[in-house]
């Protein structure tokens, strides 16, 4: 797969606001990563505010501990509260604002990650890690960023606000382990509606934790009463004593009072008892303030509530109304609960317990109204160069098609990206609503990233879905695109042998000469292929050209994988010194592409073992074990050439370091391989001749670190989080048995006698990072 490099460019909706900082470059080999700029700058505190000025004052000068939690329900201030805790302290802060598509670890983090790096730089290995598809959340990307932050000179305070919408397991777990590697004089503060993701218990215990709920975030009377007279509501001692007494001080209440008593309402209407109830709010929004508004007011409110953000000319394209432009001015200058996201006054969100409400007034009036507006909201973000965005309103409008369509266009970039988690989330709101069957692309496409991400029941079932509308709908109209991707895919599972492998590779070069697509997969594979088939001089011809391709396209992996087969080649011809030069060549372009966690990594690793042992190096060869140890578990059957070709080589050195537990950990998995992927060529040969001088060994294979096999490989950076087993058994979709025997098998493999000795053991070995 093709990547780009990501040259510092964020993108917030409406603003192009691209960032040179210090000249730093730490993100050669990134991805192209567009990040809304909104979600990390702090929002802007706005006229009309009250001043919290115990809590600042508290949070500021008087508590030390390094975890703050504040949880309470919506309308209470929370984000307010440290708008102007930042505002007040001299401290660096670093915001994220966190919403439903920071369900992805690997998005959540880059946004960690690029709000400390504004407040000193963490490291290129840190984006490294964020920018490759195969790397570990947890065992590489978790300890990397928790290292940096831990390592930080500068007292900073890092504000995530609304976690709450994090439902993703490795999200709240990253949190987590990140709460515990907070660097002395910096804090770590955590917003939103429940408990955040932390391990509460035991911060409590150890005093290391300050919690702030509603009940120090509701307003005295006198801060009420500043409220509503900045509002431009004055009220007497006693009925502003019984407002403040029925609202329980929640501000959010109090504020939508004072619109309706500036609307004509009378005091007795706005005095009724919220108690601290959302719904209560709800119904009073409906029966008292939106009753109380122009009709085209009310419209605008409730129609502009499906858009996540919103600027004048996205609410023209939606509302299809003149005049909304000037709409959401008014409504900005006027209304605390519109939140601003750009320091231009262009793009504005709704609080998110008005937008609530807003919402569920439009679908008591008009439901059958926001799947036209939100497919309104889809049209003008593709019109306007925000595919992604156009995504997402086209699967909250359930436009099947539509996402289809848009999914094609965005999974080669979203995988440069190693968004991983959003492309499973995509490719599954398809699959759920039928809306891949009919849109063939999106299936290879799926069918390839699984494959690439060690995924191979997905790659299957992807690929069946392909075979279907390939061979079993003769009258379907033709799709040349699609047909030579789909060649591709074939070629790639390389399900019915090498023979058939050739002949799809051979198809594959054919249509995508046809079609003009420039790309070295299919020279790749057709190398491959002919070298698999005995034609080592073809093979390596056409691996060359691949390179080539590769190089020009800048298709990383690609490259390196085409070097690596050619150093194979050089190797069955003994010529080894070829061979080293181009397996380094292969090493260099993971590296200078910043993707050194990767589905090509195991495959360059063992072919660096096998000429570091030819030239007696065995430290060299050992760290290169230990590299494709890592990441082997990502060679599965869906790549079954790539596995099989890597395994074989790294028997081949454990053989010549004397390690038969290694080696034959490997060879059972090579027979596992062949048994799923048999008529592999040439490769079946080579394994038999190592399984009969394996059979023939008789020195001790005592089963040590290099016996972990690719299952317990998968599971061991999990170890390393605070996911219990059960946890981390729904986690892999594994019984809790089945997690339980592999933890033991780890255990008993490092010499631990628990978890965490296992992890310190694995990180000793550098089989984890941190």
């Amino acid at each position: 797969m093709e990547r780009q490099l990501f040259r510092g460019h964020h993108r917030s909706m409406g603003e192009s606001d691209t960032r040179q900082r210090d000249g730093r470059s730490h993100r050669a080999g990134g991805p192209v990563f567009d990040l809304f700029a909104s979600k990390l700058l702090r929002p802007l505190l706005r006229p009309g505010t009250v001043r919290r000025s115990l809590l600042i004052e508290r949070l500021a000068r008087g508590d030390p501990r390094p975890i703050v939690s504040v949880v309470a329900p919506p309308g209470y201030g929370k984000t307010t509260l440290l708008s102007q805790w930042a505002e007040r302290n001299g401290q660096a802060f670093a915001w994220v604002s966190v919403d439903e598509g920071d369900n992805d670890p690997k998005v959540l983090l880059t946004y960690v990650a690029e709000a400390l790096d504004a407040i000193e730089p963490i490291g290129g290995r840190v984006f490294d890690a964020l920018a490759s598809p195969g790397s570990s959340v947890p065992g590489s990307v978790v300890p990397r960023l928790s290292s940096a932050f831990s390592s930080m000179t500068t007292p900073v305070a890092l504000v995530l606000d609304d976690v709450h919408t994090l439902h993703n397991r490795e999200c709240r777990d990253a949190l987590s382990v990140l709460a515990d590697h907070v660097p002395g004089s910096s804090r770590l503060a955590l917003a939103g509606r429940a408990e955040p993701p932390l391990r509460i218990a035991r911060l409590r215990a150890e005093g290391k934790i300050l919690e702030i709920g509603p009940g120090d975030l509701s307003l005295t009377r006198g801060e009420a009463a500043s409220l509503l007279g900045d509002a431009g509501v004055a009220l007497g001692e006693d009925d502003m004593a019984e407002l403040h007494r029925r609202t329980e001080g929640w501000p959010a209440a109090l504020y939508l009072a004072a619109l309706y008593l500036k609307e004509g309402g009378s005091l007795a209407g706005a005095a009724i008892s919220f108690g601290g109830d959302d719904r209560l709010v709800s119904e009073y929004m409906e029966s008292e303030f939106l009753a109380r508004i122009s009709r085209r007011q009310r419209v605008f409110l409730t129609r502009t509530a499906v858009l996540e953000r919103m600027c004048g000319p996205l609410c023209e394209a939606v509302l299809d109304l003149p005049g909304s432009r000037a709409a959401l001015a008014e409504l900005a200058r006027s209304n605390l609960l519109l939140v601003p996201l750009d320091r231009r006054g262009e793009w504005y969100r709704y609080h998110h317990l008005f937008r609530d409400m807003l919402l569920a007034e439009l679908n008591r009036l008009e439901p059958e109204l926001i799947p036209v507006l939100r497919r309104r909201a889809a049209g003008w973000c593709l019109r306007n160069g925000w595919p992604e965005e156009a995504l997402e309103y086209s699967m909250a409008a359930g436009d099947a098609g539509t996402a289809a369509g848009l999914v094609e266009k965005l999974v080669i970039p979203a995988h440069r990206q190693g968004r991983v988690t959003t492309l499973q989330r995509w490719f599954r709101w398809l699959e759920d609503r039928g809306g891949i069957e009919g849109h063939p692309m999106a299936a290879v496409l799926a069918a390839l990233f699984s494959a690439l991400t060690g995924r191979p029941a997905e790659a299957e079932r992807w690929a069946e879905v392909v075979d279907r509308w390939q061979y079993r709908h003769p009258a379907r109209p033709g799709d040349p695109s699609a047909e030579a991707w789909a060649a591709v895919m074939r070629t790639f599972l390389c399900r019915r042998g090498v023979e058939q492998m050739r002949t799809d590779a051979d198809e594959a070069v054919r249509r995508f000469a046809a079609q003009s697509f420039v790309t070295p997969a299919p020279a790749l594979l057709q190398g491959i292929a002919r070298i698999l088939c005995g034609d080592l001089d073809g093979g390596d011809a056409s691996l060359a050209d691949g390179v080539s391709i590769g190089e020009e396209t800048g298709a990383h992996e690609d490259v390196a994988l085409a070097l690596c087969e050619r150093a194979l080649v050089a190797m069955a011809r003994s010529e080894w010194g070829r061979a080293e030069i181009l397996a380094g060549q292969a090493r260099t372009v993971l590296r200078r592409a910043g993707i050194e966690e990767s589905y090509a990594t195991p495959l360059v690793s063992a072919v660096q073992a096998r000429t570091a042992m030819h030239r007696g190096e065995v430290p060299a060869a050992r760290q290169q074990l230990i590299s494709a140890q890592r990441l082997r578990h990502l060679l599965t059957y869906a790549l079954p050439y790539f596995a099989v070709q890597a395994r074989l080589e790294l028997i081949r050195v454990h053989l010549a370091l004397a390690d038969l537990a290694g080696a034959r950990t490997l060879m059972r998995e090579v027979d596992e391989l062949l048994r799923r992927r048999p008529g592999l060529g040439n490769l079946a040969g080579e394994a038999q001749v190592l399984r009969a001088r394996l059979s023939a060994e008789r020195g001790s294979s005592a089963a040590g670190a290099s016996a972990l096999t690719a299952a317990e490989l998968r599971l061991l950076p999990l170890l390393s989080t605070h996911l219990s087993f059960p946890e981390i058994a729904a986690e892999m979709f594994l019984s809790r048995n089945t997690i339980k025997t592999e933890a033991n098998a780890i255990y008993r493999k490092l010499g631990a006698s628990s978890r965490s000795q296992a992890v310190a053991r694995s990180r000793e070995l550098g089989l984890l990072a941190g």
